[in-house]
């Protein structure tokens, strides 16, 4: 309800200006002066000095302009501009070219470590024949479950049980900070680290159930064509692009509202492997009758957000599938060749940093 005020100025003529709020701007006629009173004598007013005219010319029957009421403030605009996604975009490259720049430290000191524990590894073995077996050790169970996994599926282990984590974590952790944090939305005051987090958070155990099984699937044919540490570096840097492809579209058209799931990390993953292997045969897991070659598959999946993008569905979040998917696509066809083909310069780097300290084999000036 807006509340309205107003006043009324009215002159009465031959006496002196009242400042009214009767209605109507009169006084009742009963106020009237009586007989046998002596009318009080005028004071003579001074004389106000007239106006100054303006100079030029002066319309004729012109009205002062009434006072201007102030103008009520103004609602915030919803962020559409496109200057909020600045920061984003650094951080999608900044954080794209750290992972890459990681992932080669750490395939480097890999290398490493293997050497000088190559020895180590025999003691161990030959200990443990030594050492007699227990029966029911389930520590031994573990173990032997764990070597059986090919490496792929050892390095998705881990991604897996940070999005069950973070999943077991919605009801118990206070709802304001999960929605800040482990949601991603352009109009959203934290956006950066939300592109990361949000990758990791699912609202419902199909939802979660689902991503998890494609990206076991996936995991051994992409891990074995990119190896461990490029895998992951691929893997979070598809995370925040997805997500900055969710920015830029939910800017672009209005339609603001955060966005969780691992989905377009995911589709990076299966996008690359379609595109390197496209002949090689899939199938649906309620449907394992029938099969369809990748590239077919990749070509349903592009199709299908698409249509979303341009319809206007809102169930998935169209615009990260397919800014996963691309670059993906993008990276198996250019980038391998583009970075990590051209790490040897930075992977040198930090040997020569290495051996400086001390830190490498032999001490000061060591080689590999």
């Amino acid at each position: 309800m807006a509340w309205r005020s107003c006043s009324v100025l009215c002159r009465l003529t031959g006496g002196d200006p009242f400042l009214c709020s009767v209605r109507g701007g009169r006084w009742p006629g009963g106020f009237q002066q009586r007989r046998g009173f002596k009318k009080a004598s005028r004071t003579p007013e001074p004389k106000q000095p007239e106006p100054k005219q303006p100079e030029g010319p002066v319309l004729q029957n012109q009205a002062p302009a009434p006072p201007r009421a102030p103008a009520p403030p103004r609602a915030p605009a919803p962020p559409r501009a496109f200057g909020r996604l600045v920061r984003p975009f650094l951080f999608t490259v900044g954080f794209s070219g750290s992972s890459f720049g990681v992932a080669a430290i750490w395939q480097y000191e890999s290398l490493k470590s293997r050497v000088q524990s190559y020895f180590e590894e025999l003691q161990a073995d030959w200990l443990e024949k030594l050492r007699p077996q227990k029966r029911g050790d389930v520590r031994k169970e573990i173990n032997q479950w764990w070597n059986s996994l090919t490496e792929g599926q050892k390095t998705v282990a881990g991604i897996i049980v940070a999005n069950v984590l973070v999943f077991c974590a919605w009801p118990l952790v206070p709802l304001p900070i999960m929605l800040r944090y482990f949601t991603s939305n352009p109009a959203s005051s934290a956006q950066c680290v939300p592109m990361l987090l949000s990758t990791f958070s699912h609202m419902s155990p199909f939802h979660l159930a689902a991503n998890m099984y494609v990206l076991w699937s996936f995991s051994s044919s992409a891990v074995s064509m990119l190896g461990r540490e490029q895998f992951l570096a691929v893997y979070l840097s598809a995370a925040v692009t997805s997500s900055f492809s969710s920015y830029l579209w939910k800017t672009a058209t209005g339609r603001y509202g955060p966005s969780v799931g691992a989905s377009g990390a995911i589709m990076a993953v299966l996008s690359l492997v379609c595109t390197k292997m496209p002949e090689a045969k899939l199938a649906i897991i309620f449907l394992p009758m029938f099969t369809f070659t990748a590239a077919n598959a990749l070509k349903a999946i592009v199709a299908m957000d698409t249509a979303g993008l341009l319809l206007g569905w809102r169930f998935f979040d169209h615009a990260a599938h397919l800014g996963g998917a691309l670059f993906g696509i993008w990276y198996i066809l250019f980038g391998h060749e583009l970075i990590w083909k051209n790490r040897e310069p930075f992977v040198k780097l930090w040997h020569d940093l290495r051996t400086r300290s001390g830190g490498g084999p032999g001490g000061p000036g060591g080689t590999v």
